[in-house]
């Protein structure tokens, strides 16, 4: 035990990590060679992700579940890794992510920014890396977080692909991202979007005031068994919910939302009269 490092387990995601695979080998009394054998790697390699020197991956993080009989369990060191690779997302944010790519309907409503679906890659990095500047990621987790975004956009491109409803606000169209090229090629994208035959792309204007349903962003979801999910944040925290009486209550506020919006023709008239920068 002369060689033990101290871990510190509040200094990082990847630190908390290790310092779990520690716990849960100590509690059984294992060594980390007693690990290694059924883990099919060696005691330098779980020593390595102990002390961060190395970061877990998936596949070790499954096995582990497996040797120490946690899969599917709130101490599995698979959720733990999925947390920390999805660190620059909100609580239940992945969750709903999970429920998206198998809906057959999407509904959506949004404020001040086009939502994640609509983005392109250009938008969705100005957004992204203002994060950066800021200081609240890195740019290792931008990276991460452009890569989650572009997986969730290629699930709507699927054989079958759902309904997808959105309103935005009008703050959307009009709060200016990444510059006039940008902003002009993101307008243009969400013409082609409304275009498709699976879609509604609905404009909120500012003057319907109080009629506006939602003073936050919603999501709204019917999977295959017609069952219905919906997702909503704050700016800190995510959460999915599967209550009927409650995700009924939003989807009434959405019907009415939809029915206060512009059309979707008056819509593309907007959005293309905000590319032309006419108020």
């Amino acid at each position: 035990m002369a060689n033990r490092k101290e871990l510190r387990p509040n200094s990082s995601p990847q630190a908390a990590y290790g310092a779990h695979l520690r716990r849960l080998r100590e509690e059984r009394g294992w060594t980390q060679e007693d690990l290694a054998g059924p883990m099919g790697c060696t005691s330098q390699h779980i020593s390595a992700v102990e002390t961060c020197r190395k970061p877990p991956t998936l596949p070790f993080s499954r096995k582990a579940d497996q040797v120490f009989g946690l899969a599917g369990t709130s101490d599995s060191l698979e959720r733990e890794w999925r947390e920390l690779r999805h660190g620059v997302l909100l609580e239940g944010f992945p969750e709903y992510v999970g429920y998206e790519g198998r809906a057959v309907e999407i509904r959506s409503f949004h404020l001040g920014i086009i939502p994640g679906l609509l983005q392109t890659r250009e938008y969705a990095r100005a957004l992204t890396y203002g994060d950066v500047r800021r200081g609240s990621i890195t740019p290792e987790q931008a990276e991460e977080h452009l890569a989650f975004l572009a997986d969730r956009q290629a699930k709507l491109a699927r054989d079958r692909p759902p309904m997808v409803f959105v309103v935005m606000d009008e703050s959307c169209i009009r709060r200016p991202i990444g510059g006039p090229g940008v902003m002009d090629a993101q307008l243009q994208q969400l013409v082609e979007f409304s275009e498709l035959p699976n879609t509604v792309v609905q404009v909120a204007p500012f003057d319907i005031g109080e009629r506006r349903s939602f003073n936050l962003p919603v999501n709204l979801l019917t999977l295959t068994d017609r069952s219905l999910v919906a997702y909503a944040e704050t700016h800190a925290q995510g959460h999915v919910e599967r209550e009927s009486t409650a995700v009924l209550a939003l989807l009434t506020g959405y019907h009415q939302l939809q029915a206060a919006s512009l059309s979707q023709s008056e819509s593309v008239v907007v959005i293309n009269e905000a590319r032309k920068g006419t108020p």
